[in-house]
């Protein structure tokens, strides 16, 4: 099936690439000329693991390719996905300009059926605006159907995630609709696997709200509950499994550390709160999660403060800038204030990502980045750990103690065995578990 796809940024592009590599010709469009142009040359303007090589793939055999004309699109294909970003805006509601402006471009330009689906998170009623606009600037008579069909997709695990996802969902108000859904899922589509859910548009569109929002409650109280297992000396990962093994709660997303970041946790939990108050409901549940999870951050720093105890001269490296592994994105990661707050102290920061430090640069300008993880901590007064990378969850212990000007590893995110650490002489400090010391003793926080 031809297929046009507004918007290559993370969603649209990895979406198409996994649509060409199950056999649809795609269309990606986009209004930002320099990533065009990356883009026809093979290149991404994002890290992903595995998108560069399916992109690059694809288009070689002719199934992938990129425009900046909607026009273009709009004629070449049947089923036009809107896949185009909805930042927050001051009062934490979703900026649709950019969804409601490729819907009257769609609309100007169709003249014959289309399928236009919301790919991108949008707030509950907006297939109906989508609808509208095109109702009202489409050429008379030229017959369309509004869908959705969110994403679930997890930076770092995007083309899996598409690949193989745990559900598809359908919302339709048109049985043509559904069944050109059908078609283009049908490559991926397993009964027994994989199951589709049909519903009406505004279910579909809530749907991918609460399941964001549901993650990062998730993560907000395995977060609740480090500070309770800090003060009591409780283990919050012996807690955590404990919960887990209850196969109605499970352990997916119960990682205490510094807090959620990215571009959807944040984006959609506020989102959801605005929307649910403009039904008429205050969804004080949600603003809970966000207020822990903005908590969280400042008792992270509180324990880096105990820690180091003066920090104006100290000189303290930090592990990891993204705001989770396998990614490069630095949206909202917890790392920036954290590091802010370092600086106004008069610490010297320097830093090691594998993937996102040319983005960070653009963030935090004024700090010293390194080449490798293990030279920049040569003369470091501690060890800050931020992302959960695999080659930090691996790093070699007795090479970052010799490096060490003193072995202090402050861990947001729980990598390491603190009895591990006690023997190999660190002073090791992580979240809702026992601060060990390298002496004799050890005392809870």
């Amino acid at each position: 099936m031809k297929i046009c796809i507004i918007g290559a940024g993370y969603v649209g592009l990895v979406t198409g690439a996994c649509f060409a590599e199950i056999g649809h010709e795609v269309l990606c469009v986009d209004n930002n000329a320099a990533k065009i142009a990356l883009l026809r040359k093979g290149k991404i303007p994002i890290y992903e693991p595995g998108l560069e090589e399916l992109v690059k793939k694809n288009q070689d055999c002719g199934s992938l390719r990129f425009s900046e004309s909607v026009e273009e699109g709009v004629g070449f294909a049947k089923v036009i996905f809107i896949a185009v970003s909805t930042p927050s805006k001051a009062d934490g509601s979703a900026d649709l300009s950019a969804v409601e402006n490729v819907a009257r471009l769609v609309a100007q330009t169709m003249t014959e059926y289309k399928l236009i689906v919301d790919k991108s998170t949008v707030p509950v009623k907006t297939g109906e605006k989508v609808a509208d606009t095109i109702g009202r600037c489409c050429k008379k008579g030229v017959p369309f159907d509004v869908a959705s069909n969110p994403e679930f997709l997890r930076e770092g695990s995007a083309i899996q995630d598409t690949m193989f996802p745990d559900r598809i969902i359908f919302g339709v108000s048109s049985k043509k609709a559904e069944e050109i859904l059908r078609e283009i899922y049908a490559p991926i589509y397993t009964p027994t696997q994989i199951p589709i859910l049909v519903t009406n548009i505004k279910s579909a569109e809530i749907i991918k709200h609460a399941s964001n929002s549901f993650l990062a409650m998730k993560i907000s109280f395995a977060n609740a509950l480090s500070r309770i297992c800090d003060l009591s000396g409780a283990d919050i990962q012996e807690v955590v499994l404990g919960m887990g093994l209850d196969k109605r709660i499970g352990t997916q997303f119960l990682n205490a550390g510094i807090g959620y970041g990215g571009s959807c946790f944040p984006k959609d939990v506020s989102a959801f709160i605005h929307i649910s108050k403009t039904l008429g409901y205050d969804f004080d549940l949600l603003r809970c999660v966000e207020k822990v999870n903005a908590d969280q951050g400042t008792h992270f720093y509180k324990k880096i403060e105990e820690t180091f105890w003066v920090l104006k001269g100290k000189k303290i490296a930090i592990w990891g800038l993204a705001f989770k592994p396998n990614t490069d994105d630095m949206r909202h990661a917890p790392i920036v204030e954290i590091i802010r707050r370092l600086k106004e102290e008069g610490s010297i920061i320097v830093a090691y990502d594998p993937q996102a430090m040319p983005n960070a640069k653009v963030l935090i300008p004024d700090i010293q980045y390194a080449e490798d993880p293990y030279t920049m901590l040569s003369g470091c007064d501690g060890l800050i750990v931020a992302t959960e990378w695999e080659i930090f969850v691996k790093a070699d212990l007795d090479q970052m103690k010799a490096k060490l000007a003193q072995p202090i590893v402050v861990d947001g995110r729980n990598i390491f065995d603190p009895w591990t650490m006690k023997e190999k002489g660190f002073v090791y400090v992580s979240v809702g578990r026992p601060k060990m010391h390298s002496g004799e003793r050890y005392i809870y926080e």
